[in-house]
């Protein structure tokens, strides 16, 4: 007999670390883009310096306010369902011990033993057994506004905060190579901590984010260029 153990479930951190990720690689990219592609079309640094901090700042508000209204709307239809859930518990126990009972005997179990888990799991707490298995709303898999987009602002403006601070030590002359190569070593660090947090391989996530990383520099950088001469 094996002692028990507290395990601790990558899944888990899925809620924050996928805004973390997606905060910070935003962050990273989109400054860093727009300050290559105003680089190579402004004559001064102070230009890219004010288009970056604008950036920032616009990106960062940006961010949270996405992450809240997405994550607001996922939690208003967890609540609606587990409302409706409690309502149908108080007013078809029966229906609903049948059918707890039925996802058990569609998960492996066998009918006579079903009914008995479905029984003493409705008899410990009914709407959390139905909440888990019958909803698949398990603790860590709640929708969390708040944490979100507090997540994606904090880290977004880190993120954001490579670029830029490229950006002032570098000669004016050279912010375009320099932010480009400092933010592309940046991506595909953040996408091997993210890889490493998430329990994942490293490769295809560092290639993955670089590459788009990449391709978004790229096209800002020719469209500055562009407007630049022509302008």
């Amino acid at each position: 007999m094996y002692p028990l153990h507290r395990e601790n479930h990558l899944v888990e951190r899925i809620g924050w670390l996928r805004a973390a990720v997606l905060g910070a690689n935003d962050g990273i990219i989109s400054t860093a883009s727009l300050v290559v592609g105003v680089a190579a079309a402004a004559k001064s640094a102070n230009e890219v310096l004010v288009a970056g901090v604008a950036g920032l700042v616009a990106g960062a508000m940006s961010m949270a306010a996405g992450e809240y209204v997405s994550v607001s709307s996922q939690s208003d239809t967890e609540k609606a369902d587990m409302a409706r859930e409690r309502r149908e518990l108080a007013e078809q126990p029966e229906a609903e011990l049948a059918e707890l009972t039925q996802i058990y005997v569609e998960r492996g179990v066998e009918p006579a033993l079903a009914r008995k888990v479905a029984e003493q799991m409705t008899a410990r707490d009914a709407f959390e057994a139905h909440s888990r298995d019958e909803l698949g709303l398990a603790g860590h898999m709640i929708a969390r506004p708040v944490q979100a987009a507090l997540t994606s602002a904090v880290t977004f403006a880190t993120g954001a905060a490579v670029p830029l601070l490229l950006a002032l030590v570098v000669p004016a002359g050279s912010i375009g190579w320099a932010v480009s190569g400092g933010s592309l070593v940046c991506l595909a660090l953040l996408g091997s901590i993210g890889a490493v947090v998430g329990g994942a391989g490293i490769v295809k996530p560092t290639l993955r984010v670089t590459f788009w990383g990449a391709i978004a520099m790229a096209a800002t950088w020719a469209i500055g260029a562009l407007v630049g001469h022509q302008v």
